[in-house]
């Protein structure tokens, strides 16, 4: 138990050293961000630290890019819905067990899973 709450403790930490990070990004940056953010956690799975991960990766890409010069859409593309599926896609989400379930389903029913009939 203290374990969990010491590991509670640290995300929140991190998450507020995160937006901090954030606040000092540009104001398009900034803007993108909190969009994406909004997004992103939509499909958190289990304790979201995944999507902590996911988060910290995104804002250093975005500082780097902001440093650079670039502006936001030349990073994120103008399909930014396209850029955060291909950004999530190796990060853990709660609909994962349902399209794993649906996968499995199919072909437990057409005799291709190892649970055939």
């Amino acid at each position: 138990m203290l374990e969990l709450i010491k590991k509670m403790i640290g995300d929140k930490k991190e998450y507020r050293g995160q937006m901090a990070r954030v606040e000092a990004l540009p104001e398009d940056y900034r803007f993108v961000f909190e969009k994406i953010q909004g997004y992103m956690w939509s499909f958190a799975g289990g304790d979201g630290s995944d999507m902590l991960k996911t988060q910290h990766e995104l804002i250093e890409l975005f500082e780097a890019s902001a440093a650079e010069g670039k502006h936001v859409l030349d990073v994120t593309g103008e399909d930014v819905v396209g850029f955060c599926d291909e950004f999530l896609r190796d990060t853990k989400k709660w609909t994962d067990n349902f399209r794993k379930k649906l996968n499995r389903d199919m072909m437990n029913k057409f005799g291709r899973g190892n649970d055939s009939k």
